[in-house]
């Protein structure tokens, strides 16, 4: 297994590659804005994408998701409970002083329990919403890509159209931090942390925190 983490965007919004070496068959998470380093290295390895996951709905995550659908032929996968959001994605993406347009619908829709497959690795979908209604996050084997839901010392934002601080408490205390504290969480914004660390000293985890 490999993992590449890309910082795209003006936005400084993560962007993963995740590779099955084996079979050199991969799956891009979150196709921010400025991708084209993700597109390259996909042609540099020759590899071949079989899925597009979109942890959340907002713009700077699924920016590029029609590019890279029409350059890869990858299918696009999200939860239902985000799809009103995408319609917003121009009117957000205005807000920030930035262009975009309405990204594709996605080709396959999942919930909690479901899983995406390339090559012989398998992520299973967690849903942890708060920040928006259909965030999911991504388990694989020690590893958990987790959107915008949790960061290296902080949470999701909440203000955005059907954000809740009570629900993305709720997700990260019953889902996050249910996985083992050596699990690396790859967050959709800043550096890559661990959930023993985030359990032990993120602020807003911590007994009355929230």
């Amino acid at each position: 297994m490999e993992i590449t983490t890309f910082v795209v965007g003006p936005l400084q919004s993560n962007s993963y590659l995740v590779v099955d070496e084996a079979s050199r068959r991969a799956v891009v998470i979150d196709p921010g804005m400025e991708s084209e380093a993700v597109l390259d290295a996909v042609r540099r390895q020759g590899l071949h994408v079989d899925s597009i996951i979109i942890t959340h709905g907002h713009f700077d995550h699924v920016f590029a998701s029609a590019r890279f659908k029409a350059e890869t032929g990858a299918e696009i996968v999200m939860h239902p409970d985000d799809l009103s959001l995408l319609a917003e994605v121009p009117e957000t993406a205005r807000f920030f002083g930035i262009k975009a347009p309405v990204p594709p619908n996605p080709d396959r829709l999942v919930r909690e329990g479901d899983t995406v497959t390339v090559g012989k690795l398998s992520l299973g979908v967690l849903e942890t919403p708060g920040h928006t209604p259909g965030s999911i996050s991504l388990r694989l084997d020690d590893a958990v890509f987790v959107g915008d839901t949790l960061f290296a010392g902080s949470v999701g934002r909440t203000d955005l159209t059907g954000g809740s601080l009570e629900v993305l408490l709720r997700s990260i205390r019953g889902k996050l931090l249910a996985l083992p504290d050596r699990t690396v969480v790859y967050a959709g914004h800043g550096p890559a942390t661990s959930i023993g660390a985030e359990r032990r000293d993120n602020p807003f985890l911590q007994s009355g925190g929230g």
